[in-house]
C-alpha cells in the first residue's frame, strides 16, 4: 500500500513540478532570510565576544578636561570597580604624501613600550612604539590599507597646533574601534579618518598633559551595580570637567554594531514571516485545487481499501516534499550569500577574527517554521478530501446554475471572449478571490523591495540635499570666541560662514534618559536647515526642538518639560519646554538657539565649529589654509561624506533590496504561473470544447490570457495596500536612533510593483499559449460519464 502511494506522490510532484518550484521559491526566500540573518547574528556576536574578552575591552568610559594622575588611585577604591586605567587622548590632523584632502583622527596614549591593561591592541604588522620613542606610532589597519602604509613609513601630524613627524612602528586593530568612523560620521571613511597610538609621555608632552589624564576606562566587579558606579564616577570627576561616564552602549563603535545586530533581528522577524505566510497561502491554494482535480482518484483509492489516514499522510507528504525542496533551496542560497555578507562585515567591522558558519539552530528553526507553514496551508484541504465517501467522490460535480453574474452587469459590453471571462470569474468568486489575493501578495513583496531601493535614496537626499547645505564642516579643539566667524570669512574661497555651539547633555523625562549633544544654531540657519512642524519660525531661545524619534523615545510631546543636565562648565540642570518636533532621517538631535545655549552655559558668545560655503575652484587653497590653523580639530567634506554614505547603503541595504526585488519578481511569476497552470488544468475540457465548436486557437487564447491579465489588474490595488503595510512593518522594525527609513511611497515604487506583476503575467500568458498549442483535445474530451 505505502509503496503505491509513494509512487503516486513522486508522480504528482513531477507532474506539478512548475507549481512546486514556484512555491519552493517562496519558501526558499523565507528560509534564506531567516538562516542568513540568524547566522550573521551568531557570527557577529561570537566574534565580538571573543575579541572583547581576549583584548580586555573596558565596560565603563569617562572623559574629563584634565585630572591629576593621582586621582586614579582614589577611583580604584570606588565600590564595584575592578580594573581601571587612565590615558591621554587628543584630536589629530594628518598629512599623507600623495593625498590632498584633509585627514583627521584621534591620537591615544599607550603605556611606554607596552600594551595597556584595558583595550589592548591586536597587532597585525610591526610592533608597539619602543620605550622612550617619541616619534613612533601604531596606526589603525583600515587607514593603513587605504593609503598603502606600512611600518617604517612616515606621517606628518598636527597636535594642538604643533607639527610633528611620526614614524609608523605597527599596524593594529582595537576592540574599542571595531567600527572606525569619525565622531560625527555615519559610515567609515578610511582615507580621511585615522586612529593613532603613541607612547604616553610623548603624547602628554605634545598636548600639555604631563602628570594628568583626560580619558578613563574601567571594568566592573562581578555583580556590581553599573549605574551606581557611573554616578560615583560622575561625582568624583565633575570638578575636573567630566562630561559624564558612559557604558559600551555610549561608545560609537559598539553602538553601531548593536544597531546592525538589531536590524538583522528585525529582518529575521519580519521578512521570513511574510514569505512563509505567502507560501502557506499558496500551498493551500495548490492543495485545494490539486485535490479537487483528483477527487475521482481519491475515490478509487478508497474503494481499493486505502484508509483515510494513509491518504492524509500521502497528501501531507506531497506538501512536505514541497516544503523540503524550498527549505533545501533556501539553505543553499543562504550558504552562498553568507560569505558575501561576512566579507562585507569584515570591511566595516574590524574584528580580530570573523569565523563564518551557518547556524544549525537557524536551519532547524527554519525547517520547523516551513513545516508549520506547509501544514497550515494544506491540512484543511487534505481533511476535507479524505473524509468524502467514495461514492460521493466518484459522482461528477453537480452542474452549475448559469445566470447573468454581477460582474457582467458591472462590466457590460465586449465580445464572446470577454463575456466568457467575466462569467467564469463571477461564477467562481472564491477561486477568483484566492487568485487575486495570491497575486496581490506577490505585488506587495515586489513593492516592499522597490520601496527599500527608493526609500534609501530619498533618505540620503533628504539629509545631504535638503538639510545639510554646507560644503565643509569645521570643528574646533575647544569653544572659541564668536569673532572666529569673521576670520573664516577672509580665507580664500569662503562664500559664507555659519557658526554653531554644541555641549554634551543628558535629556530626561520621567524614568527615561538619553545622552546626546545639545546644538546651538543661528536663529534662522541656512546651511544646516532644521525645520520644525508647523509654520516657519526661528530656533527657540528658551525651548527645545527634538527630532521626532528622540521625543517619542523619551515619551514627550510639545509643551512637556524636558530636564536638561549639562555635562560640562557649570553643569546646570534646567527644565526646558519642548516647543517643536523635527523630522530628520539620520541621527537624533536636540536644538536651541546659539545665543540661548550660551546663556544656558552662563558664557559669552562662543562657538564650537562652523559650516562653510566655498568656491569649488579655490577649495584646495582653502584646505591648505585650514590645515595650518591650530584651533581646527576636524575638517569634514560634505560631498565625500555623502559619497561614503551612499556607497555604504548601496553595499548593504541596496544590494539586499536588489536581491529582494529579484526574489519577489520570481515569486510573482511563480504565483501567477501556479494559478494559471491549475486553472488551465481545471478548464482544459471547457477550452477543448470551444475549439471543437469552431473557435479558433487565437479566440480561445484571448479567453485564457484575458483572464490572467484581468486577475492581475484586479490584484494591483490590493497589492499596493498590502505592500504599504509590509513597508511600514519593515520600516518600524529597522528604525533606530542612527537612521530612519521614511515611508514615502513614490509613483516609481508603485509603478515598479505594478509593472513587475504585469510583466510576470505577460510571460505566463505566453507560456499558457504554448501549452494551449499542445493541448490534446481527444484525450481531454474522453471524460468518464
Amino acid at each position: 500500500m505505502s509503496a503505491t502511494l509513494a509512487l503516486k506522490r513522486r508522480r504528482d510532484l513531477w507532474r506539478l513540478k512548475t507549481q512546486v518550484l514556484a512555491i519552493g521559491v517562496v519558501i526558499a526566500g523565507g528560509v534564506m532570510t531567516l538562516v542568513l540573518a540568524l547566522s550573521m547574528i551568531e557570527t557577529l556576536t561570537e566574534a565580538r565576544a571573543a575579541f572583547y574578552a581576549s583584548h580586555h575591552y573596558a565596560e565603563v568610559f569617562a572623559r574629563v578636561s584634565r585630572a591629576p594622575e593621582g586621582l586614579v588611585t582614589r577611583l580604584q577604591r570606588l565600590p564595584g570597580v575592578n580594573l581601571i586605567e587612565s590615558r591621554v587622548g587628543a584630536p589629530v590632523r594628518l598629512a599623507v604624501a600623495g593625498f590632498e584632502d584633509p585627514v583627521q583622527g584621534r591620537a591615544l596614549s599607550l603605556p611606554d613600550g607596552r600594551q595597556p591593561v584595558l583595550n589592548r591592541l591586536h597587532l597585525l604588522r610591526g610592533g608597539l612604539p619602543g620605550p622612550g620613542r617619541e616619534d613612533q606610532v601604531v596606526i589603525s589597519d583600515a587607514f593603513a590599507e587605504a593609503h598603502d602604509l606600512a611600518p617604517g613609513d612616515a606621517l606628518e601630524a598636527i597636535l594642538e597646533g604643533r607639527r610633528i613627524r611620526l614614524l609608523i612602528s605597527g599596524v593594529a586593530r582595537s576592540p574599542e574601534f571595531l567600527y572606525q568612523a569619525g565622531p560625527a560620521d555615519l559610515v567609515p571613511d578610511y582615507h580621511r579618518y585615522a586612529l593613532l597610538w603613541m607612547n604616553r609621555r610623548a603624547l602628554a608632552e605634545a598636548i600639555d598633559m604631563s602628570g594628568a589624564f583626560n580619558e578613563l576606562s574601567l571594568t566592573l566587579q562581578a555583580g556590581a551595580e553599573r549605574e551606581g558606579v557611573i554616578d560615583a564616577l560622575d561625582l568624583a570627576l565633575a570638578r575636573y570637567g567630566g562630561t559624564g561616564a558612559g557604558t559600551r552602549h555610549d561608545q560609537q563603535s559598539h553602538r553601531f554594531l548593536e544597531e546592525e545586530l538589531a536590524m538583522q533581528r528585525a529582518q529575521a522577524r519580519v521578512l521570513p514571516t511574510v514569505f512563509l505566510l505567502v507560501s502557506a497561502f499558496l500551498l493551500h491554494v495548490i492543495m485545494v485545487r490539486t485535490i479537487r482535480t483528483q477527487r475521482e482518484q481519491i475515490a478509487v483509492l478508497k474503494a481499493f481499501g486505502f484508509r483515510d489516514g494513509e491518504l492524509a499522510r500521502h497528501y501531507a507528504g506531497l506538501a512536505g516534499g514541497i516544503v523540503l525542496l524550498g527549505w533545501g533551496l533556501g539553505v543553499g542560497l543562504a550558504a552562498c550569500a553568507a560569505q558575501a555578507m561576512a566579507d562585507l562585515y569584515a570591511e566595516y567591522f574590524r574584528f580580530a577574527d570573523l569565523p563564518l558558519r551557518l547556524s544549525i539552530e537557524a536551519m532547524v528553526l527554519s525547517l520547523a517554521l516551513s513545516g508549520l507553514a506547509g501544514l497550515g496551508g494544506c491540512w484543511r484541504a487534505v481533511w476535507v478530501a479524505v473524509r468524502r465517501p467514495p461514492a460521493e467522490a466518484m459522482r461528477p460535480p453537480a452542474p452549475q446554475r448559469f445566470r447573468r453574474t454581477w460582474l457582467e452587469r458591472c462590466l457590460p459590453g465586449g465580445g464572446p471572449a470577454a463575456r466568457i471571462v467575466l462569467r467564469h470569474l463571477g461564477r467562481h468568486p472564491v477561486k477568483a478571490s484566492f487568485s487575486i489575493t495570491g497575486i496581490a501578495l506577490s505585488a506587495g513583496l515586489l513593492m516592499m523591495g522597490a520601496w527599500q531601493l527608493d526609500a534609501v535614496e530619498r533618505m540620503v537626499d533628504r539629509q545631504y540635499r535638503d538639510i545639510m547645505g554646507m560644503d565643509i564642516e569645521l570643528s574646533f579643539t575647544e569653544a572659541v570666541p564668536a569673532r572666529a566667524a569673521g576670520e573664516l570669512r577672509h580665507l580664500p574661497g569662503v562664500l559664507g560662514v555659519e557658526t554653531w555651539r554644541t555641549v554634551p547633555v543628558t535629556l530626561s523625562h520621567g524614568h527615561r534618559r538619553y545622552r546626546t549633544r545639545l546644538t546651538g544654531l543661528p536663529d534662522w540657519p541656512r546651511m544646516r536647515r532644521v525645520v520644525a512642524a508647523g509654520p516657519p519660525r526661528p530656533v527657540p531661545d528658551t525651548g527645545l526642538w527634538l527630532t521626532r524619534y528622540l521625543a517619542e523615545w523619551l515619551g514627550v510631546r510639545p509643551g512637556d518639560p524636558v530636564e536638561v543636565a549639562v555635562m560640562t562648565g557649570h553643569r546646570r540642570r534646567v527644565a526646558l519646554p519642548l516647543t517643536g518636533l523635527v523630522d530628520e532621517p539620520i541621527g537624533v538631535g536636540a536644538y536651541l538657539s546659539r545665543d540661548g545655549l550660551n546663556r544656558l552655559m552662563r558664557e559669552g558668545p562662543a562657538v564650537s565649529g562652523a559650516w562653510l560655503l566655498v568656491d569649488a575652484a579655490r577649495r584646495e587653497a582653502l584646505l591648505d589654509e585650514l590645515h595650518g590653523l591650530p584651533a581646527v580639530a576636524g575638517i569634514g567634506l560634505l560631498d565625500e561624506a555623502e559619497r561614503g554614505v551612499r556607497a555604504y547603503l548601496d553595499e548593504t541595504m541596496g544590494v539586499f533590496a536588489t536581491i529582494f526585488v529579484l526574489l519577489a519578481g520570481s515569486i510573482a511569476f511563480g504565483v501567477i504561473y501556479n494559478d494559471a497552470r491549475i486553472s488551465f488544468a481545471e478548464r482544459a475540457r471547457e477550452l477543448s470544447t470551444l475549439l471543437v465548436l469552431g473557435y479558433t486557437r487565437l479566440e480561445v487564447s484571448r479567453i485564457l490570457v484575458g483572464e490572467i491579465l484581468l486577475l492581475t489588474l484586479l490584484a494591483i490595488p490590493p497589492g499596493w495596500a498590502l505592500g504599504a503595510g509590509f513597508c511600514w512593518l519593515l520600516g518600524e522594525a529597522v528604525s533606530n536612533d542612527l537612521f530612519r527609513i521614511p515611508l514615502a511611497l513614490t509613483p516609481r515604487t508603485l509603478a515598479l510593483a505594478a509593472s513587475g506583476v504585469l510583466g510576470a503575467a505577460a510571460l505566463v500568458g505566453l507560456l499558457m499559449l504554448r501549452r494551449l498549442g499542445r493541448l490534446d483535445m481527444i484525450a481531454v474530451l474522453k471524460a468518464p460519464e
